[in-house]
C-alpha cells in the first residue's frame, strides 16, 4: 500500500510540473482557482460559527 501512495505522488509531481511548463498561464488559473475554493470555504465555516453563536 505504501508503494502505491508513492507511486501516485510521484504521479501528481510529475503532471504538475509538465502542466507548469507547458501551460503556465494555465497552471496559474488552476492555482487561483484552488486559492478562491479555499477562501470560499474558510467563509463559509466563519459564517455558520457567526450563526452558531448568534
Amino acid at each position: 500500500m505504501a508503494q502505491a501512495k508513492k507511486i501516485a505522488l510521484y504521479v501528481v509531481a510529475v503532471f504538475v510540473l509538465y502542466t507548469i511548463i507547458t501551460s503556465p498561464a494555465r497552471a496559474a488559473d488552476l492555482v487561483q482557482i484552488g486559492f478562491e475554493g479555499i477562501s470560499s470555504a474558510a467563509h463559509g465555516v466563519g459564517e455558520f460559527m457567526t450563526q452558531l453563536v448568534s
